[in-house]
């Protein structure tokens, strides 16, 4: 007893402050999440594409590119002409529709020109637009899914939300943009939720082993004070009692009617931390998406088609899936067309169907089931990035694989360390629920007032803690 006692009164004197911090900035982040490009915000910036311009083909843009795996050639128009980005296992490359040259963007000049345009078609006010930096990493372009763009370009568009847009050197894209309410926001939110200071999260190793210390220890902190909140617990005339008293009680009732969310918040917030050390990371191996591919080469794609392209779209994309080359035309956010390569549109059909899907089946394993459209409330949720987009399941035995139907892209891969990983950590951590997340509302108030008590809770630790190293 002794020894519990002593280990969660110093881990407590030393986590109080960082348990308060995490439950009060995860209510913030539930209403203001990080700052990210939205699919609506992305294509509401793209211009039409005229087809008449095109003069080269997308197999003559993969061959250039100089990619051996190529595996998507997207077609988008930018300020300073038509541009095709080629995608493979080994990186991205920008190519100018019009020549075959590279389209890397290598002056401030363009990525202005670039945004601006881009915020005109959103409706944002650029007319006072001034280019800030261009840098490898600033507080709101940590995550590592913009490492294939550094450095980015930071635009201020100087307006009164103070937004500020960012422009990838490699594609020449608008990647991000944040306003001055998420930034304000987020200092109280995600930046301290996540230990998120850019010194620190620009080198993902050591931000990684950082958190996943300190969340360890945050959890043994947590687990001696329920073994001991539990040893302390006295029965006497009938009633059960604490014997602690002022703040040591308040610590000690709130700690134990709140024990069960405590324990299982830190626990999953843990997890979140996990990375494949204890469950697998939910990605497909190169070798499964190759095999979702199929035999299929660029070379069979026709050099004359640029020349078949229907009416204009905001974005073209081929991408190679099951044995053949689609083409998929971008008309808006809720809106596309789905063809073969160099084949007419076909009336209805915008995605993918399941058939499509299954036949891909036999590449990956020899025992899948015919794949099926996942539910709007499964019980393992996804979602593709345009909406109403069916996604489809392929199970293969113990393992689930899951495809956009929009544009094929495998999306996730589960087997059954994965699908425990959804319930130990998403259902636990944000209350994913599918009962929960059928109610919205409901979710909120709940994850608004168990945070406010874990909240409130971890202040009853700070006194405590500060009377301590006063004393």
């Amino acid at each position: 007893m002794r020894a519990l006692i002593l280990i969660h009164r110093w881990l407590g004197v030393a986590f109080c402050l960082v348990f308060a911090m995490w439950f009060a900035s995860g209510i913030v982040m539930h209403f203001v999440p990080f700052p990210a490009l939205t699919e609506a915000e992305r294509i509401a910036g793209l211009a039409s594409i005229d087809a008449a311009e095109l003069r080269n083909g997308p197999l003559a843009a993969a061959i250039a590119s100089k990619i051996p795996d190529v595996t998507r050639v997207r077609l988008f128009a930018r300020s300073d002409g038509l541009v095709y980005l080629v995608q493979g296992t080994t990186g991205v490359s920008a190519i100018h529709a019009s020549d075959l040259s590279p389209a890397k963007v290598r002056s401030s000049s363009l990525a202005l020109a670039i945004a601006v345009d881009y915020a005109q078609r959103r409706g944002l006010a650029a007319t006072a637009a001034t280019f800030a930096e261009l840098s490898d990493y600033d507080q709101w372009t940590v995550p590592n899914g913009l490492d294939p763009h550094r450095p980015l370009y930071r635009i201020s568009l100087n307006d009164d939300p103070g937004t500020e847009l960012y422009v990838s050197s490699t594609t020449g894209e608008v990647v991000r943009d944040t306003t001055r309410r998420e930034r304000w926001w987020n200092y109280a939110g995600s930046v301290i939720h996540w230990i998120y200071p850019t010194v620190l999260r620009r080198d993902w190793r050591a931000w990684d082993a950082t958190v996943w210390a300190l969340s360890l220890v945050a959890l043994i902190t947590a687990i001696s004070g329920a073994l001991l909140g539990t040893l302390r617990i006295n029965v006497a005339h009938g009633r059960v009692v604490s014997p602690y008293r002022g703040w040591h009680a308040w610590h000690h009732w709130l700690g134990l009617g709140c024990m069960t969310f405590l324990l299982t918040w830190i626990f999953s917030g843990w997890l979140s931390m996990d990375h494949g050390l204890l469950f697998s990371t939910g990605k497909p191996s190169a070798m499964e998406t190759a095999a979702v591919a199929g035999a299929t080469t660029w070379n069979k794609l026709s050099t004359t088609e640029n020349q078949t392209l229907p009416a204009p779209a905001r974005e073209i994309e081929w991408f190679v899936f099951g044995d053949r080359i689609y083409r998929r035309e971008r008309i808006s956010l809720e809106a596309q067309n789905l063809s073969l390569a160099g084949a007419a549109p076909v009336a209805g059909r915008t995605f993918l169907q399941a058939a499509d899907v299954t036949s891909v089946a036999h590449n990956l394993a020899p025992d899948c089931l015919p794949a099926v459209p996942v539910a709007a409330m499964d019980d393992y949720p996804v979602a593709s990035a345009m909406p109403d987009a069916p996604v489809y399941r392929l199970v293969c035995g113990e393992t689930w694989f899951h495809f956009d139907g929009a544009n094929g892209a495998p999306l996730e891969k589960l087997d059954a360390s994965r699908r425990a990983y959804r319930w130990l950590y998403q259902a636990l951590h944000t209350l994913d629920f599918p009962a929960l997340s059928a109610r919205p509302s409901l979710r909120t108030a709940l994850i608004v007032l168990l945070c406010m008590l874990g909240t409130v809770f971890s202040l009853t630790g700070v006194v405590i803690g500060w009377r301590r190293l006063r004393r």
